[in-house]
């Protein structure tokens, strides 16, 4: 273990400062003043942070591992400055929606985790019912979709079936994780066959984020469950957003680093890597994100890393026919670190949207932080160190990445877990459960 770091700027309460950090036994024991001696000194262009909190990740392990595995994941994570991601129920064969596919996943995680694990489950039609042993069988929480999934094994929850869910989750306390796009809207509009991005925009409107998030929203007025709302992508949703929690309703809500980095008027034709659900909109929509975060009325930023092989990504350039997923666990962190600070939000900001407060939302008390007590799970940032983002290098399964040939203004340089390096080959990965 490095028993001491130090570092001229140390997250810590959420103010940067020079600090030494005290570690043993994978914890952080004291947090003294700066110490040009310690074990490991970062330059002065570096940031110490706690370690990023990823709860939105699809691993594809069992089952589709060509498309992503618990190995390549951990590793690229890790790379990423992540060390600790919660893994989605699907798109993984069988889907995590009963105890017994939730062992067959930690199985698979167990021998193969570079960086800490923890697990969704899933409520679909078939999993109604039988949740609470999931529940209690460690996982975070659940994840519905209300339109289709892209997969057959993990169907949506129709209107009737979200009610029961809500009812059946805030029976036991539990949080429903949602993909909020609604079915009706999306089956009338337009979706022709096109290798435009412009016609892939219109397939996927603001208005099927919108009704779906008002249908959710009311069924956590009326059955009190916690609810989440995932991969925000629609600004125009922020407003019944900040009225829901004015109100008193317990919903929360996330984006993801390519609605924040990236702007529709930018993506070309024909290219998948861009393709995701909800779409990446325009620039517009971008900014008022950006202000979404900084006024607190989204929560979190999570990557959404859901790669495929390139053939299901590639499919011929046509939009509405390629895999919709951003391939960028490994660069998520750095890129919204860089459009962070060109919009003059500090990297306090960043890691309280990234490390705290996903920490939080799962209820991981340990992690996110820089505090006595907690889980040494560091990363050093340094903007001394940009980084030109080459898809070919990444350490996901497979290449390909919306943020292919981008510079960005730092890059990760270390990434501790419990006070070790993560290096190549180590899997020292735990794999987590809910607590409380």
């Amino acid at each position: 273990m490095t028993a001491t770091v130090a570092a001229r700027r140390v997250l810590v309460e959420g103010v940067l400062a020079p600090a030494t950090l005290h570690l043993a036994d994978g914890t952080i024991t004291a947090i003294a003043p700066y110490d040009a001696g310690a074990a490991l000194v970062l330059p002065d262009t570096s940031y110490l942070l706690p370690g990023v909190v990823d709860t939105h990740v699809h691993v594809n392990e069992p089952g589709r591992t060509e498309w992503e595995g618990f190995a390549t994941a951990t590793r690229a994570a890790a790379l990423g400055g992540v060390t600790t991601l919660v893994d989605m129920p699907l798109n993984s064969v069988p889907p995590t929606t009963t105890v017994e596919a939730l062992a067959s996943k930690r199985s698979a995680a167990a021998t193969q985790a570079a960086v800490d694990v923890g697990f969704w489950g899933g409520a679909v039609p078939d999993s109604l019912g039988g949740l609470e042993r999931l529940w209690e069988a460690g996982v975070f929480g659940f994840k519905c979709f209300l339109s289709p999934s892209g997969v057959e094994e993990f169907p949506a929850l129709d209107p009737v079936q979200l009610g029961a869910a809500l009812k059946e989750v805030a029976s036991f306390g539990g949080l429903l994780i949602v993909h909020a796009e609604d079915a009706a809207v999306l089956d009338a509009a337009p979706h022709p066959p096109s290798r435009s991005y412009a016609d892939f925009l219109v397939s996927r409107p603001d208005e099927a984020e919108l009704a779906a998030i008002r249908r959710l929203l009311d069924g956590a007025r009326e059955t009190g469950c916690r609810v989440h709302v995932l991969h925000l992508s629609s600004a125009r949703a922020l407003d019944l957003i900040a009225d829901a929690r004015a109100e008193g309703l317990p919903v929360t809500v996330e984006t993801c680093p390519h609605y924040l980095c990236l702007a529709a008027e930018e993506i070309p034709d024909a290219a998948p890597e861009f393709k995701c659900c909800p779409p990446i909109r325009d620039e517009g929509n971008r900014s008022a994100l950006w202000e979404g975060l900084a006024d607190g009325v989204i929560d979190v930023v999570v990557s959404d890393h859901s790669p495929t092989t390139p053939a299901m990504k590639g499919a011929g350039g046509d939009l509405q026919q390629a895999w919709g997923g951003i391939a960028g666990l490994q660069v998520g962190f750095a890129a919204v670190a860089d459009e962070a600070l060109r919009r003059g939000h500090g990297l306090e900001r960043v890691a309280a949207w990234m490390a705290t407060g996903t920490a939080d939302l799962v209820g991981l008390a340990a992690k996110g932080r820089i505090a006595v007590g907690a889980d040494a799970d560091l990363v050093a940032y340094d903007t001394a160190v940009p980084l030109s983002v080459d898809a070919s290098r990444l350490a996901h399964r497979n290449p390909g990445s919306a943020y292919d040939g981008r510079r960005l203004a730092g890059s990760v340089t270390h990434t501790l877990l419990r006070g070790e390096p993560v290096e190549e080959g180590t899997r020292r990965g735990v794999l987590l459960e809910r607590t409380t």
